[in-house]
């Protein structure tokens, strides 16, 4: 998986370099570009991302071999395995993805690469220092079900390098593509925080699981970026623990087993005394 990934960098920064040309020249309706320390938080993330990936693959790899050592069939690497392995990815990556949205531990890793006000191929390369440690569990399934591990971590590097080109303001909406493929208009709406885009689109390449899931929203409304409640901080320390931090400080807070599992393992934003709110809650209030 690095080695697609290393080839694809120089790729990402040219598309960087070409979009920041363009928004100095001019910007799409509405659009926020770039804001130079937001693009560097962002760039730090990435590099931070790239370290612990480095020091965690293995352990990942690992798992991935345990797992097949005990798989129920042997896939192959033949075209149609390939072709399956495509759809079963991509589904595994849509529940590591909404999970990572709908239990707050997990957001815990994911937010960071939320946390941006701007969207921007630098926010594509925002990335957690964490879920290297919380993601592999999700991909486990596939060498159960028989895909090799190296296979595996083809198809998910795959995947990244796909989602690098949606996070853009530049690209409008793709037609019949849209019908199909997660696009920058769908992952845009992923990141807004308007009440009714949150917890929205969690598709990698494709969007029809969140068709089939009930998670899929078109973009509408103009796209307000960041968080419900933004940190407003370009400390790539902060933007990286600000949440680990917050959750235990509101787990220790807690005055029953019931609330100290409910802060780590209920949505975003549950309280026991509804003093805070989920993004479900919120949009209940807003119907």
């Amino acid at each position: 998986m690095s080695d697609l990934i290393a080839y694809a960098t120089p790729v990402f920064i040219a598309l960087l370099l070409l979009e920041l040309q363009l928004a100095k020249r001019r910007l799409p309706a509405g659009a926020r570009g770039f804001e130079r320390r937001d693009m560097w938080a962002s760039l730090s993330m990435g590099l931070g991302n790239v370290m612990v990936a480095a020091l965690t693959k293995g352990a990942a790899v690992a798992v991935f071999f345990a797992v097949y050592e005990h798989r129920v069939f042997d896939l192959g690497t033949g075209a149609a395995a390939w072709l399956l392995l495509f759809f079963a990815e991509d589904l595994c990556y849509y529940w590591f993805h909404r999970i990572h949205h709908e239990v707050r531990f997990f957001w815990a890793a994911h937010v960071n690469h939320h946390s941006s006000r701007h969207y921007n191929l630098s926010t594509a390369l925002r990335q957690s220092w964490t879920t290297p440690l919380t993601g592999p569990i999700f991909w486990a399934p596939l060498a159960l079900i028989g895909f090799h591990p190296f296979v595996i971590l083809t198809a998910q590097a795959v995947s990244l390098i796909y989602q690098f080109w949606i996070h853009t303001e530049f690209i409008g909406r793709l037609g019949p593509l849209e019908w199909v493929l997660n696009t920058p208009s769908h992952h845009r709406v992923h990141h807004g925080s308007n009440v009714e885009y949150l917890d929205r689109n969690y598709g990698g390449i494709l969007i029809v699981w969140d068709r089939l899931f009930g998670s899929f929203e078109p973009e509408r409304a103009a796209v307000d970026y960041g968080l419900t409640k933004n940190i407003r901080s370009f400390n790539p320390f902060r933007i990286a623990f600000h949440e680990w931090l917050a959750m235990f400080r509101d787990a220790w807070s807690a005055r029953s087993w019931r609330d100290w599992i409910g802060y780590l393992l209920r949505p975003p934003g549950w309280s026991p005394d509804g003093s805070t709110l989920t993004a479900r809650q919120m949009q209940r209030q807003r119907a």
